[in-house]
């Protein structure tokens, strides 16, 4: 059963959803506090009457922002029926991010926050630092039970794999956007498809 909220905790809630798009596009630095009276129709007290201050909105922001990737994933993922199809996934959903109708407004949050808050922020650094372990540990976690499964080679590189995959994509979701061709992401996501490709038993290739 859902638990039944608070006026506070709708309140609290309802400026993360609304904001949270706006950090993603704008950035921490870029987003100032009348960005979000103005997106969420709340005064600076009422919003510093729920959060500390900017900084922990935006810590919720990106939270939420990466919550949403990973229902997405986690979705498709479960539907898949072998663990190939599994770590397909990877290679399919990030279509989205440099298209105009992207699933997330503003595009990926772990790249866009890693690159602001690499040196600037240790707190958003550490969230996104988080989310790639997070990211990193859920691939391999995959390809350890494909290969359990008999479907993944037995000798597959599980770590390799995991960031390969990752760094792929995040690098393709980085060039994408830097030169405004969507279509570059689609060649990179296509050497991620064909390291998955890999990972088939010889028995399943």
């Amino acid at each position: 059963m859902d638990k039944i909220l608070s006026k506070s905790e709708r309140t609290r809630q309802f400026i993360i959803e609304t904001t949270a798009p706006i950090f993603n596009t704008k950035g921490y630095e870029g987003t100032s506090m009348s960005d979000l009276t103005a997106a969420t129709g709340l005064t600076k007290g009422s919003i510093y009457g729920n959060f500390e201050n900017k900084e922990e909105v935006a810590l919720c922001a990106f939270d939420y922002n990466h919550n949403q990737i990973r229902k997405v994933i986690t979705e498709k993922i479960n539907q898949a029926k072998n663990y190939h199809d599994k770590l397909m996934v990877y290679a399919t959903v990030y279509h989205s991010f440099t298209r105009p109708k992207g699933f997330i407004r503003g595009g990926c949050p772990i790249l866009n926050t890693a690159v602001e808050a690499d040196d600037t922020n240790p707190l958003l650094r550490e969230k996104v630092a988080k989310a790639i372990m997070s990211w990193k540990k859920g691939i391999m976690n995959l390809i350890e039970a494909g290969i359990e499964a008999g479907e993944l080679k037995a000798d597959a590189d599980r770590e390799q794999t995991a960031l390969s995959i990752i760094a792929l994509i995040e690098g393709g979701v980085m060039i994408s956007r830097a030169i405004n061709q969507p279509a570059s992401l689609d060649v990179v996501l296509k050497t991620v498809s064909g390291i998955i490709d890999n990972l088939k038993a010889d028995n399943l290739s």
